[in-house]
């Protein structure tokens, strides 16, 4: 008994952190003025808009995409495949993971001489996102929440995976 007892507040305990990590993570209300606005591969139906808005609201002259070539990036694919407009810039990572995003962010913001970028994902990837670009990169790095549209399932699974 009481092992089961420390199982569940084990549980209740990772859930109470996941929860105030992924589903209510620090960021800032509005950010500012920045170099370059970056969005992140993968959930591109959610963060691709935020970044255009961005853009769009004079937040910054460049619009970075990641392009993955995966099912759930297509939109920003396809922007990265027929764009003409000179202030989209496109980056592929390899492999395919948040870290190697992360330092071709430290290479194109070193290269461009970004000093300050804003960076776009979904909420629940705002913690390790931003953990792995703080430590490739110097740059001053906005975080900004993609809202997902996610099931409380979905949501547990999304603890589970950015708790891994």
């Amino acid at each position: 008994m009481v092992t089961v007892a420390a199982a569940v507040s084990m549980l209740l305990v990772w859930l109470l952190v996941a929860v105030n990590l992924f589903y209510y993570p620090q960021t800032a209300r509005e950010p500012g003025r920045a170099d370059a606005v970056v969005v992140l591969a993968g959930a591109a139906s959610e963060r691709l808009p935020v970044g255009r808005e961005l853009m769009r609201s004079g937040s910054a002259p460049v619009l970075v995409l990641s392009t993955t070539d995966t099912p759930g990036n297509t939109s920003m694919d396809i922007v990265c495949k027929y764009t003409q407009d000179p202030s989209i810039r496109c980056f592929t990572p390899s492999p395919l993971t948040t870290r190697a995003e992360a330092r071709s962010i430290a290479r194109l913001a070193a290269d461009n001489g970004w000093d300050n970028i804003i960076v776009v994902t979904s909420r629940y990837h705002l913690v390790r996102a931003e953990a792995n670009i703080e430590q490739c990169s110097n740059a001053h790095v906005q975080m900004v929440a993609a809202e997902p549209d996610l099931s409380p399932r979905q949501w547990l699974g999304r603890f589970v995976e950015e708790t891994g």
